[in-house]
């Protein structure tokens, strides 16, 4: 049975390797240093990472993300790639799989992606489709509570899904699964995806979700 989180896990610790400590990603203010950081605390400091998610401790989740980016940044790559202790929630069965598999994907784009010459690299037909599996719930929770109009987002073989308020102009974006997840999670700009819709509907999105460089 294929492990995608592991296989992007490995991949992502090897892009921040090659990265350096310094070098700059998708995610704004942050280097490869904090991303790091991040991805640690994540997982191992379930006490900080609820920051993440519930903003009255989202100064706790900083200070603490701060404290571990000061850390030797070999040492923030190999923790995690090293994956979750065995005190994590990510360390019971199944939850790094469904937990990281999109994670890691988006992260490692973000350290591709931040480079001016980035290219869109092959995924692998499985995980393409694992991608896609998870597209639907991410989509509500992270586009379609935020998007103005509605979103149709298409696969190349024709399957689609809609989300978003239900009577708005329709936005289409077509393109591969993952880049149709980087679209939902803020990083349109940085994506191959064809976009259709009326001129309106596309500025009233590009106000709360980018769409790719025309």
């Amino acid at each position: 049975m294929s492990n995608h989180a592991l296989a992007e896990r490995h991949r992502l610790a090897e892009l921040l390797t090659a990265a350096g400590p310094n070098a700059p990603t998708l995610c704004a203010g942050w280097t490869t240093r904090d991303l790091a950081a991040h991805l640690v605390i994540r997982e191992r400091r379930p006490d900080a990472a609820a920051g993440l998610r519930v903003a009255a401790l989202a100064d706790w989740t900083q200070r603490v993300q701060g404290e571990y980016a000061e850390r030797p940044y070999e040492e923030l790559v190999r923790l995690f790639r090293s994956g979750p202790p065995v005190y994590s929630p990510f360390a019971l069965p199944g939850a790094d799989e469904a937990a990281n598999t999109v994670e890691y994907y988006v992260h490692a784009e973000d350290v591709v992606r931040a480079a001016e010459d980035w290219t869109a690299q092959p995924v692998p037909p499985g995980r393409t489709e694992a991608l896609w599996r998870r597209l639907p719930l991410i989509a509500r929770l992270e586009a379609g509570r935020r998007s103005p109009v509605r979103l149709t987002l298409s696969h190349p073989d024709g399957r689609s899904l809609t989300v978003g308020p239900a009577g708005s102009p329709t936005v289409r974006l077509t393109g591969e699964p993952a880049e149709l997840v980087l679209f939902v999670y803020g990083r349109g700009a940085h994506t191959t995806l064809t976009v259709d819709g009326a001129p309106d509907a596309l500025e009233a999105l590009r106000h709360v979700l980018p769409l790719p460089s025309e």
